[in-house]
């Protein structure tokens, strides 16, 4: 797992921060743009053409509200209600996480979740539809997947390999009963409602910063691996997040990453909850709570040796991991990140470089964790071998792991941050882009 030790994702954000003397007006990161401002959770989005539809759980709009737009980035209309017939097995209630995917006969194919009466659970089905607007229509009088011992199923999703075969993943609803809650990958045929073989586990909630649910798989195929996104915690606040898991193989074993990609402390506060979220192209699409609601957001989507990056979300890296000259890595440092930090840059010929990856080319925020003991230090930074500027380090004492935020312009892709030594000492823990 060469990146998942490299590039680390944030869970938490507990350091200071400090402005950065000789770096200018500390720059915000650019966080993530609210497209619809009204109740659309769980969002999947399609394109077709040159228009934009997006789909989300039940709302006041309707059973499945359906909105479109000439661009990415809106402005969104609300359209109606893309299932206004409810299926014959399904009960009164909202209708969940809905995707929408495009058949090879050029009609639109709804996954969503619905009220079983048979069983009390929530189940999924399935509606066909020749306009991506709808109406859709259902396909079965029964449930495509519904297992009450399991908790009932819910969150479908379509992914189509770069062979042509077709998939459905779905989340068995065990932490709604007490069992093991897992997502699965059932291969369908080219009419996405036929199964062919038996489903496969690929991850379950095993992780204490999950709270028992992880849910809403979304499967991307990048050149060296799969990369499974999904959401965890519970939605009805700000702990929910997304994260992500990797495979070479789309049937796994998946490696869950080590911070999750998105957070409401990774966004420093600007998305309250993030998940439910779904990739399209160069962009990510998720929801977040504003007051009783959870509005539709949208971000720019990098990929770091086909590892996910999203603009606006902190990434870490850690300093010890750099480029070092004249100077050491230090182990068992008390409360820095991983433990380790680079130590002894205390010479005109010290520095580290830290490479830093950017979804687009802009302004971002690096901020820096330092420990200084003996007065304020400075480091000259420089960016991709050209702009200079001086960073400050106020005295906070040895192994106080503290931020200092600095203005940065990266070019897409990877960027070379140089921290050489200026004047007296500090000590570098990691570096958190955004």
């Amino acid at each position: 797992m060469r990146l998942l030790g490299r590039l680390f994702l944030v869970f938490t954000a507990t350091a200071v921060c400090m402005p950065a003397a000789g770096a200018g007006p500390a720059a915000a990161a650019v966080a993530p743009t609210a497209v619809i401002r009204a109740d659309f959770p769980d969002p999947d989005v399609i394109q077709v053409g040159s228009t934009f539809y997006a789909y989300s759980t039940s709302s006041g709009a309707g059973r499945i509200p359906v909105a479109s737009a000439s661009s990415a980035t809106g402005p969104w209309t609300v359209r109606g209600d893309a299932l206004p017939a409810k299926p014959a097995w399904a009960g009164n209630g909202g209708f969940w996480a809905p995707d929408v995917s495009r058949l090879p006969d050029g009609r639109y194919l709804m996954y969503f979740t619905g009220p079983s009466t048979a069983t009390g659970r929530m189940c999924i089905g399935a509606a066909i539809s020749a306009n991506p607007l709808g109406p859709f229509q259902p396909t079965s009088g029964s449930p495509l997947v519904c297992n009450a011992a399991e908790g009932g199923d819910i969150d479908p999703s379509s992914f189509v390999d770069t062979d042509g075969k077709r998939y459905l993943l779905y989340k068995n609803d065990g932490n709604a009963v007490g069992r093991p809650t897992v997502l699965w990958l059932q291969q369908v045929g080219s009419d996405g409602v036929t199964f062919v073989g038996g489903r496969i586990e690929l991850i379950r909630n095993d992780r204490p910063e999950e709270a028992g649910v992880i849910e809403a798989p979304v499967l991307v195929k990048r050149p060296s691996q799969y990369v499974l996104f999904y959401s965890a915690g519970s939605y009805a606040g700000n702990s929910y997040f997304t994260s992500y898991a990797v495979s070479p193989s789309l049937t796994g074993p998946y490696t869950k990453a080590y911070r999750p990609l998105m957070t409401t402390a990774t966004f420093d506060g600007a998305v309250q909850g993030p998940g439910g979220t779904d990739v399209l192209g160069g962009r990510v699409f998720f929801h977040g709570w504003v007051g009783n609601a959870r509005h539709m957001y949208t971000a720019e989507l990098g990929w770091a040796d086909d590892y996910p990056v999203v603009r606006g979300s902190r990434v870490r890296y850690e300093a010890e991991r750099g480029t070092l000259n004249h100077a050491e890595v230090r182990t068992g440092a008390a409360g820095a990140s991983q433990g380790a930090v680079v130590a002894k840059l205390d010479y005109a010929d010290s520095w580290v470089d830290v490479r830093v990856f950017a979804p687009v080319a802009g302004d971002y925020t690096a901020y820096v964790a330092y420990a200084a003991g003996y007065g304020d230090a400075q480091h000259l930074v420089t960016v991709n071998g050209g702009t200079r500027f001086t960073l400050s380090y106020p005295d906070r004492g040895w192994d106080n792991w503290t931020q200092v935020p600095a203005p940065l312009t990266l070019n897409a892709g990877w960027n070379t941050l140089r921290f050489q030594y200026q004047t007296r000492w500090a000590e570098l823990d990691h570096i958190e882009i955004a």
